[in-house]
């Protein structure tokens, strides 16, 4: 057997200056970043705000908002602006970059601006329905609202389920100092919704049949049954748009050497992957009185013991749909224009999906500047 030479066998080599060059370069270091200390890279958030109020919600989980005029943009219209968030997101989506940050739009077209933060709520919140939030909640804040601003008018701006919220305290208070309503992705006529809408209406059919021979049905089960963690409505807010969570990604790696495409992926992130609980009565009013019953398709919806009607709801109206919006689509929400009292309706069809029509760089170009146009006409 022939003898192998130890000087023949080769060692692996390690390239120091190679690998100190591959760590040092932008690739590798936005990488590292974006997988280990990606707050760094977080651009969302930055406008300043104080906390006008804490106390509607006896825990302090519920806050009001207001977003202080920015240096250059005083004030000039007179009728302030309450953003009425909708559950289960964070508020990062109403501030992600200084260029498109709705808040930050908002106070530079002279508006006052307040937001509902509707906290973190947990399993100790689950009782939270409709009812709570509408009839209890909501009239408070907007009370706040008008003595901190010594203003009685008002604009809510909604979009999502908080426009649910909008519509039902609306027309339940009948409040003539609500000046101006915008309302966007919300499911007025749940079944016109594609096949999100489609399914529910067959949900809806079956869970009927189900009662008439059982006596069961779903609204009965107990609230805390139905609570949903942060996590799962983040995860069904990415399977709702899969495609669009993978090519997130994908543009994200093949940029690394861009420190602006990775601040942007990260920030998106941050808003993404920290939804918060929905409340289990909240997920039974939604489920099943929106979307299964269809119940605000005719302009009526029992609230609070009572049925209320969107045809008592006199402010000017603003109402739109996201032209890529496969949870609430545009046929969705159109109806609602019909369905209330105003005289005073504009509907609006908004680039992007059920998320980006809120915080995309097409919308605050496009519809940005319309939604200001618009308030502007109505608020002095």
């Amino acid at each position: 057997m022939s003898s192998v030479k130890r000087s023949s066998l080769k060692r692996p080599r390690f390239n120091v200056p190679s690998i100190k060059k591959l760590t040092e370069s932008a690739r590798f270091i936005n990488l590292h970043d974006r997988m280990f200390d990606s707050e760094s890279l977080v651009q969302a958030g930055k406008t300043p705000f104080n906390v006008v109020s804490d106390n509607v919600q006896e825990q302090g989980l519920i806050k009001l908002r207001h977003y202080p005029a920015l240096e250059g943009f005083p004030t000039r219209h007179r009728v302030p602006v309450v953003i009425v968030a909708p559950l289960a997101i964070n508020m990062l989506v109403y501030d992600l970059f200084e260029d498109r940050s709705l808040v930050r739009y908002l106070l530079e077209q002279g508006f006052s601006v307040y937001m509902t933060d509707w906290g973190s709520p947990t399993r100790e919140h689950s009782r939270y329905n409709f009812e709570e939030y509408v009839l209890n909640f909501l009239p408070k804040l907007l009370e706040q609202v008008r003595q901190h601003s010594g203003q009685q008018e008002l604009s809510l701006h909604s979009w999502s389920m908080s426009g649910v919220f909008t519509l039902l305290y609306a027309a339940a208070t009948k409040d003539p100092n609500i000046r101006n309503i915008i309302v966007l992705g919300t499911p007025v006529s749940a079944y016109l919704s594609g096949t999100n809408g489609a399914f529910f209406q067959r949900a809806g059919k079956a869970m009927n049949w189900i009662e008439q021979h059982t006596g069961f049905h779903p609204r009965t089960l107990p609230a805390g049954l139905l609570h949903s963690y942060g996590w799962t409505n983040a995860l069904g807010f990415k399977l709702l748009d899969i495609q669009g969570t993978l090519k997130g990604h994908l543009s994200m790696l093949r940029q690394l050497d861009n420190r602006t495409a990775v601040e942007s992926h990260a920030t998106h992130g941050a808003f993404l992957n920290h939804m918060v609980d929905y409340p289990g009565g909240i997920n039974r009013d939604m489920l099943i009185k929106v979307w299964m019953d269809n119940g605000l398709a005719h302009g009526e919806f029992k609230i609070g013991g009572k049925t209320v009607y969107l045809k008592d709801i006199h402010a000017a109206l603003l109402a739109g749909g996201g032209r890529s919006d496969t949870m609430v689509t545009i046929d969705a929400v159109r109806p609602l224009v019909d369905l209330v009292g105003s005289r005073d309706t504009t509907f609006a069809t908004l680039p992007g999906g059920h998320v980006s029509m809120i915080a995309s760089e097409a919308a605050a170009k496009e519809f940005w500047p319309v939604l200001g146009e618009w308030l502007a006409k109505r608020s002095d």
